[in-house]
């Protein structure tokens, strides 16, 4: 993530960062949603008002993002005010899978009203050119996974290429799964230790098709039998009364969670990851 935009104080005053919270995740949700947030300020780039900020709670400080539903644009194919409590959709859907690819979020009020709060994870920027590329000809070499050819000024075009990565393939299935209209490479945040997690998942769960992303590579390929496993534990509990449908009536609407109970039955039937269905645009623009 790149360095803030300095924000007015408003009464809340900017202190020195601490490193993030690590481990457990219900620890982190906890601080997360009961600490005492402290905006240092706005990061530039989005397209909604995201603060970076400190959160404090019983001696324990970190790094997190707040993104108040009051920053938040109006969209003609979500309803307004909603994008908050689809970013903890996902997080929860995410770890519903037990691959931990959102960094935790919580939905709770802050200093400009209710939001959602997500742990701040800091990037491997080396990382982050392993990931994504553009490459001469036509095709990604070995290690890499076609996309589609882009134009890259002057005339040219190169071929957009992913990494043959298993957690990008994780996140290929979640991403389905959510129906996520906006996966851009700048969404990837590898981590020092390894991990990759996602970030900016508001514009997901709707009930129309709208898969937007960088990571086709595997379109019409045969699911892994982890990806299956996984999602015939979240068919479960998902199904009327299951532990995840109480929680997600709670962020989304009954035709939405109707949609994601189907789109897992189709991944299901079809044992294949989806392709693009021609309707809507297969890419998000701009893809970064």
């Amino acid at each position: 993530m790149s360095a803030p935009e300095r924000l007015p104080p408003r009464g809340v005053s900017a202190v020195e960062p601490d490193t993030p919270v690590e481990g457990d995740a219900q620890v982190t949700a906890e601080l997360l949603a009961r600490g005492e947030l402290t905006v240092l300020g706005r990061i530039r780039e989005a397209s909604n008002a995201v603060l970076l900020c400190d959160v404090a709670h019983d001696g324990t400080t970190a790094r997190c993002v707040y993104k108040p539903v009051a920053g938040e644009r109006p969209l003609w194919d979500f309803p307004d005010g909603n994008l908050a409590r689809r970013e903890v959709a996902a997080y929860l859907l995410s770890e519903a899978t037990g691959w931990g690819l959102v960094p935790t979020t919580v939905l709770r009020d802050g200093p400009y009203g209710e939001g959602m709060v997500q742990q701040w994870i800091e990037s491997d920027d080396g990382a982050e050119a392993g990931l994504l590329a553009l490459v001469e000809g036509d095709e990604p070499g070995e290690g890499w996974k076609a996309v589609g050819h882009a134009e890259v000024g002057g005339g040219r075009t190169a071929l957009l290429v992913h990494a043959d990565d298993p957690r990008l393939r994780r996140l290929a299935v979640l991403d389905a799964v959510i129906n996520n209209g906006d996966r851009k490479g700048g969404h990837l945040l590898p981590a020092p230790d390894g991990r990759l997690y996602a970030i900016d998942h508001g514009v997901t769960f709707n009930t129309e098709d709208k898969l937007r992303t960088l990571l086709w590579g595997w379109a019409g390929e045969p699911l892994t039998d982890e990806a299956v496993e996984v999602l015939l534990r979240i068919a479960s509990e998902t199904a009327d009364g299951g532990p995840l449908a109480t929680r997600l009536a709670e962020l989304i609407t009954a035709a939405e969670l109707a949609a994601v109970r189907d789109r897992v039955a189709q991944l299901l039937e079809t044992r294949r990851h989806p392709v693009p269905s021609g309707q809507w645009p297969a890419i998000p623009w701009p893809p970064v």
